[in-house]
Order: structure tokens, then sequence, then C-alpha cells
């Protein structure tokens, strides 16, 4: 599959899951299409790393020890750093649904998703970031 070249150059997606099988699946993807690609395996992890402030698009996995991929978008939105974030479930749920779309979250896919929707998901965050950095 391929992706628009505007979109991919010096675009750094981060992935941040509890999961490793769904990290390293969703990070392969991500490389294989052009993308920098840097892996968390918690929200935690991922807000004390250096990449947060050069991410283009943020894909969450939504239930992980300590902190949901919600809270993690709206501790980065209170920050005044907002990231466009992908909420990705094994558990969905349309009451939390509802609410991560009313927040700003770009897209709530629930696992197994397909990898067009994923796909989908991201240009719509990479033309938000985009349009966030004029």
């Amino acid at each position: 599959m391929q992706e628009n070249s505007t979109f991919i150059k010096g675009t750094r997606i981060s992935v941040v899951d509890d999961d490793e099988s769904m990290r390293e699946a969703i990070k392969g993807l991500m490389r294989s299409l052009g993308y920098r690609v840097e892996a968390a395996a918690s929200a935690q992890e991922f807000l004390s790393s250096r990449h947060i402030r050069r991410t283009s698009c943020l894909i969450a996995d939504m239930q992980m020890p300590g902190m949901t991929g919600l809270e993690l978008y709206q501790r980065l939105s209170a920050s005044g750093k907002p990231i466009p974030t992908i909420l990705i479930t094994a558990y969905p749920d349309n009451g939390v649904r509802e609410r991560a779309l009313a927040a700003g979250v770009i897209g709530y896919l629930s696992k197994p998703f397909e990898q067009d929707d994923l796909l989908a998901c991201i240009r719509a965050a990479l033309t938000r970031a985009h349009r966030g950095r004029r």
C-alpha cells in the first residue's frame, strides 16, 4: 500500500501500547510505509521520551496500566502540546468512544482493525498536524 509522500517525509508516528505484539505490528506497518516510528510500552514511557515534541501522530491503546490512551491524550492537550491521536482498543465501549471523539481524538478503532481504517485515521491526523503548524 502506497501512502502520499507529502505526509511521509520527516513524519514521526509514535505507538503506545502495553501489548508488545500489537505495538511491534503497528510499528512494522508504519516503517514499511516510510514513516519514522517510535514505540513505548506505557503512557509514562512516552511522556518521558525525547520524541514527544517531534511526534506528528500518536496511536495509543485505550487500556493500559497506569494511564489510559484517552488520559494520555487529555494530558497532552492540557499541557498545550496536543498531538493528533488515534485510540485503539480490544474492549470497545460506545460511551468511551463518544467521549474520546468529543475530546478531539481523531479515531477510535476496535482491535482487530482493518489496515485501511488505521491508514485513513493517520491521514486525518497528519492533515490536522500539518494545519496546526501553519
